[in-house]
């Protein structure tokens, strides 16, 4: 073999070495790519959490409240109920009711109906609620509240719903509320109110 010969075989093996590098660092880019959109979609789109489910602050519509010495109260208000839904995918659930008691009994109910929560959003609703004290036992704190000026009471609810992410993945999840409110009988609104 020439020298001319010698070294265009060199430069062919060398174009034909830098050409299959090239490919290699292609193929190796892209499998990494999709391992990291893959590990993307399966650690964020994947990941299914269940849905904030709280009332917000409102004031009374109407109220009447008893005295220290003869304790009672009976109010309505439209209830802001807030579904927050943090997934990729809607939440559809079913209807629920909300359960709202003084000193663990109840003293009012609201009806959630069936609906959806969209992605990365909140659902809001707003259902109209009526308390009233006559299921109260005559031994509990009203009276000592009323004195107060400040009335506390809870609410709880449960909504249970399929997220749907892609048209394919669905999961089940549900919601609990447990909140506490301290609602003022002279300025007939919600002074605190805390969610857990």
């Amino acid at each position: 073999m020439s020298k001319d010969n010698e070294s265009q075989h060199y430069m062919d093996e060398e174009a034909k070495r830098k050409k299959r590098m090239k490919w290699t660092i292609g193929i190796i880019a892209f499998v990494i790519f999709q391992v990291v959109q893959a590990l993307f979609f399966v650690l964020v789109i994947m990941k299914f959490k269940s849905p904030k489910f709280r009332v917000a602050e409102f004031d009374l519509q109407t109220s009447t409240f008893g005295t220290q010495a003869s304790p009672s109260f009976d109010m309505t208000f439209v209830a802001p109920i807030r579904i927050k839904n943090t997934n990729w995918g809607p939440f559809k659930y079913g209807a629920s009711t909300v359960n709202f008691t003084y000193g663990g009994v109840q003293v009012g109910q609201a009806s959630i109906p069936k609906s959806k929560a969209n992605f990365k959003s909140t659902k809001k609703i707003d259902v109209p609620v009526t308390l009233s004290s006559t299921a109260l036992p005559s031994s509990s704190n009203l009276g000592s509240e009323l004195g107060a000026g400040v009335i506390n009471l809870n609410s709880q609810g449960e909504i249970k719903g399929k997220i749907t992410v892609m048209f394919m993945f669905k999961k089940t999840k549900t919601s609990q509320m447990n909140c506490t409110m301290a609602v003022n009988t002279s300025t007939k609104a919600v002074q605190s109110l805390s969610c857990k």
